[in-house]
């Protein structure tokens, strides 16, 4: 029995590597003067879902929000083997936090349509919150299976899921449709494949066409590039290599949902805090040595 699976990803700041002003004046993070990479647990989201299509059939398709040049990821995606790819790119849904984002991405799934997967990453670095997959599962009416680790079972609609819980784990058993988010430990993410880098590297979504032409056309009237981009996106999608680029009218979004309307979230400060250290210290390993180990770091407030 073949399985649809719908993937959400999504381009973060390069956490480990912030080098200037992480976060803008009204409390969000400035993602333009960041380094951006994949979310790293999505990618494992992404081999759950290509693993289930290689071993039953089906599609994967990759969901992303974010500007235009998120559209990179999905790139990547393409590259590992999805099947269909869509940008959701709009500037009123700029600075949602993760109640406006999963409504806008759970309006998104609807839109696609059928599907009996959702995977997402466990969380996503800049945020850390977990929040995303699960509230898109409640918005989206369906069952949730958290820190998935294995499919142990799948078979027709039914799936039966472990799950990792720190220091052991579960087995789930849960009926199809449902949201599925995946742990770093689930898999090994397979690389990219060489003759679809070679295929996918020219895809492009409309948004990118356009910024690639006020560059190559500069001297050019808004007519002419915009004749220009409509030729080239008609030729992209004639080979298949024409992103879907999707705004919020296309998903029939309630604009009170999202964005800064939509989110109650404030972010009051970013801090990079940097571990130094001076010296070192031995200590004995026995129980007397522990103690005064422990006592000294109460003395100066590192515990307690």
């Amino acid at each position: 029995m073949p399985y649809d699976s719908i993937v959400c990803v999504k381009q973060v700041p390069d956490t480990a590597n912030i080098t200037v002003e992480a976060m803008k004046e009204d409390g969000t993070v400035n993602r333009a003067a960041l380094p951006a990479i994949f979310n790293p647990e999505d990618l494992h989201a992404l081999e759950t879902a290509l693993e289930v299509r290689d071993a039953h059939g089906g599609s994967v398709t990759v969901l992303t929000m974010g500007p235009p040049k998120a559209s990179e990821v999905l790139r990547e995606c393409l590259y590992r083997g999805a099947d269909r790819a869509i940008l959701l790119t709009d500037r009123r849904a700029a600075a949602s936090d993760t109640l406006a984002t999963s409504y806008i991405l759970s309006q998104a799934i609807r839109t696609i349509g059928r599907y009996d997967f959702v995977f997402c990453g466990r969380q996503a670095i800049d945020g850390d919150t977990a929040q995303v997959g699960p509230q898109c599962a409640e918005k989206l009416g369906i069952p949730q299976v958290t820190y998935l680790e294995k499919i142990i079972d799948l078979a027709d609609d039914m799936v039966t899921i472990r799950r990792n819980i720190g220091r052991g784990y579960e087995v789930v058993k849960g009926k199809l449709p449902v949201l599925v988010t995946v742990v770093d430990t689930a898999n090994r993410p397979r690389p990219p494949a060489a003759r679809r880098v070679m295929r996918c590297k020219h895809a492009r979504v409309a948004a990118e066409i356009g910024g690639e032409l006020r560059t190559a056309m500069s001297d050019a009237s808004d007519e002419d590039r915009e004749a220009e981009a409509g030729r080239r996106a008609r030729a992209l999608e004639q080979r298949g290599l024409l992103i879907e680029q999707w705004d919020l009218d296309r998903i029939g979004a309630d604009l009170q949902r999202c964005g800064l309307a939509g989110s109650p979230t404030k972010v009051q400060q970013v801090l990079s805090v940097v571990l130094t250290t001076e010296g070192s210290q031995q200590v004995a390993a026995t129980e007397e040595g522990v103690r005064q180990l422990v006592k000294e770091l109460v003395a100066d407030r590192t515990l307690g």
